[in-house]
């Protein structure tokens, strides 16, 4: 069993890709026997109504069948509702999770409000997942250039909060590798692989940080669920690393009756 930790329902605005059609994201995952596939959902880093967004997510993964689609709920601090916001994620959707973009919804991780959001999400037992980027800036359409996450802050946020679990999305980015093992080495910080370049790279990576805080990911649509999948299968890693990638680490991030 596989689990992808970072996929996204709906379509990018600025491009179209192959897998931005239900029908057709089913049938990918199915021909690769993926069976859970953690989603959020496009809309929610655009849109305004992040309620509207959250239930339609939560409906369509209700609705589908062939494939475990567990939706992470958008939640945008910039806005006035965005407590409740969580809290129906929490509470009325029994999400596990939310998904974080600091860089789309514009506010930055030393700001209060980003504090004041992991402290009710840990309150409510929630896996934060934060996407560092969306894409790379250099293929950006420049008129909406949106720059990557900056992490510096974040060590001293998680560390303050012990009961916190923290998963950064696409965050093997150049320049950010002591920062990364940093990170981890908090013990409440997860990473995922679907931004991880280069030959022999995911063994390098297992090899320097925890093995039981790297997750599969594949950032479908915007990237090709074949790139993680490939990634898997050229890396030497032992049976218990790969299980643990490919499944473990999610698995014990989710509640018990999940």
């Amino acid at each position: 069993m596989i689990i992808d930790t970072n996929a996204y329902l709906g379509r990018w605005p600025f491009r179209r890709t192959p897998c931005d059609e239900l029908d057709r994201f089913l049938e990918t995952y199915k021909k690769y026997g993926i069976a859970e596939v953690w989603v959020g959902s496009l809309e929610g880093l655009f849109h305004r109504d992040i309620g509207g967004v959250n239930h339609r997510l939560w409906e369509t993964c209700q609705a589908v069948q062939d494939v475990r689609l567990t939706p992470f709920g958008s939640v945008n601090p910039r806005l006035p509702d965005w407590k409740e916001d969580l809290r129906r994620c929490a509470e009325q959707y029994k999400m596990p999770g939310v998904r974080l973009h600091p860089n789309y919804h514009r506010y930055r991780l030393d700001e209060p409000v980003f504090a004041e959001l992991l402290d009710l999400a840990g309150r409510y037992g929630l896996l934060v997942q934060l996407a560092v980027r969306m894409e790379d800036v250099r293929v950006q359409d420049e008129r909406f250039a949106t720059p990557d996450v900056d992490l510096k802050p974040l060590a001293e946020l998680v560390r303050g909060r012990p009961g916190l679990r923290l998963m950064l999305l696409n965050s093997f980015i150049p320049d950010a590798h002591s920062l990364l093992l940093g990170l981890v080495q908090t013990g409440q910080i997860w990473v995922e692989i679907a931004a991880l370049d280069g030959l022999g790279a995911l063994e390098r990576w297992a090899r320097q940080l925890r093995p039981d805080r790297i997750t599969f990911g594949s950032h479908v649509p915007l990237f090709c669920l074949e790139s993680a999948v490939l990634k898997m299968e050229e890396s030497e890693l032992s049976a218990e690393v790969r299980r643990a990638i490919l499944q473990e680490n999610a698995r014990q991030l989710l509640p018990k009756n999940h």
